[in-house]
């Protein structure tokens, strides 16, 4: 185990209880503030770590870090040196935050200038995105869309259980939380009309998924194998991929969803490295039938993240659905085999969404779609409302966490606010 994940670690700085940011988690971010430009900082309680001050200051010295590698807009530079190099910068902050460590703690002018509140930061978009895929890894997700529209009986299509399917998206409008996302609009077809009509959409939706970031490059024509998997991949974020869902059952047939899923996704800021996660590593489910030599793996592949959408804000937040990464069908070393198995080649950034993460009842389902069924059996908020779909105004939120032995690893707030069209 790494030191830094002993769950008897205390650190000098007061982590409040239920934090999302105690000692063993450290997850990397970009932020601002009033003074600084973006540069790296690490989350520890209810402050932001300045990896630039450390790195001028000489607490990184030894570790062979390049000049300039954390003044920095986007973290492509540092975390492009590896995830074992990153994990060793990682264990080099555990230490300097640790309550039996003086080196920072008694050096009142570091301190005060390393650590700042995070209420005076701006965060901001964590990384630049040179690629992203979106894959439809959640059985009980895939069941479910299925038999909403297609057969009951055979709900998954026939290539489902044989491969992670996926499909290419686009980056320009991922946007970090607390970035407000207008009404999309677009073509859809009311069911009484033969033609289809321009509108604003009428059943906006979010979906509730994690998203993987690389931190390698390959040579295009090369594979990362399930075994070499886990050395590409530096950490996780919390992803809503909103939806447009009746914007997309008009248009998604032959080659689809584009519209519908194109004009906003939003991330949490801070990326919860794969070393913060590794004591929370769980079977996935079984696979049946037996998959093809190449997505064969071994181990402890998935992950124990509890996760939840909440709708609206303060006392009006209303949890309407508590799931888990867990449940994932296809875990992430299996996504990146089959990505790259044909050649395609990785960069530095690259960010993988799971698909929807629903699990198997109700209470668990990713997305409105299927927690309304499409519509046919509302939920009722706290506020006394009702919702069919998300209504401009509503503020959504994603929330996870990893729990064990007293450690809570979480994420901080994945939130988008709904404008109306323009």
């Amino acid at each position: 185990m790494s030191k830094a994940n002993n769950p008897k670690l205390k650190s000098w700085v007061e982590v409040p209880n239920g934090s999302d940011f105690p000692i063993q988690n450290l997850p990397f971010g970009i932020f601002k503030t009033q003074y600084l430009t973006a540069v790296a900082g690490v989350a520890i309680g209810n402050h932001v770590l300045d990896l630039v001050y450390l790195y001028e200051k000489g607490f990184f010295d030894g570790l062979g870090l390049p000049p300039g590698i954390f003044n920095q807009e986007y973290l492509n530079p540092f975390i492009g040196l590896g995830r074992k190099k990153c994990g060793e910068v990682r264990e080099r902050i555990s230490e300097l935050l640790r309550i039996d460590n003086d080196e920072l703690q008694d050096n009142v002018a570091a301190r005060e200038l390393a650590l700042i509140p995070m209420e005076e930061v701006e965060m901001r978009m964590p990384i630049q995105i040179p690629n992203y895929t979106d894959f439809y890894s959640s059985e009980e997700h895939a069941t479910n869309v299925g038999t909403m529209f297609r057969d009951p009986k055979n709900a998954l299509l026939p290539n489902w259980k044989h491969l992670p399917v996926g499909y290419h998206g686009r980056t320009s409008s991922i946007v970090i939380s607390g970035t407000p996302i207008h009404r999309p609009k677009g073509q859809i077809k009311p069911l009484d009309s033969e033609v289809p009509v321009f509108s604003p959409c009428k059943k906006l939706d979010f979906e509730l998924e994690m998203a993987f970031i690389t931190c390698a490059n390959t040579a295009l024509g090369s594979s990362v194998s399930t075994k070499e998997a886990e050395d590409n991949i530096f950490g996780m974020v919390l992803f809503n991929d909103w939806s447009a869902r009746d914007m997309q059952t008009w248009e998604y047939v032959p080659l689809g969803p584009f519209l519908a899923k194109n004009f906003a996704s939003t991330i949490s800021p801070w990326i919860v490295t794969m070393d913060a996660l590794e004591p929370f590593r769980v079977d996935g489910p079984k696979q049946n039938p037996k998959v093809l030599p190449y997505l064969t793996y071994e181990g402890k592949k998935n992950y124990d993240i509890g996760l939840e959408v909440i709708i609206g804000e303060g006392k009006n937040e209303t949890v309407v659905s508590k799931s888990n990464f867990k449940y994932m069908y296809w875990n992430m070393c299996q996504q990146l085999a089959h990505h790259t198995v044909n050649g395609c080649n990785l960069q530095v950034g690259d960010m993988y969404g799971s698909g929807t993460i629903s699990g198997p009842e109700k209470g668990s389902f990713g997305s409105m779609l299927e927690i309304t069924w499409n519509g046919k059996d509302p939920i009722k908020l706290k506020d006394g409302s009702e919702r069919k779909f998300i209504e401009d105004g509503d503020m959504v939120t994603l929330r996870g966490a990893a729990e064990r032995d007293g450690v809570r690893i979480g994420f901080g707030d994945c939130s988008g606010k709904i404008l109306p069209a323009i």
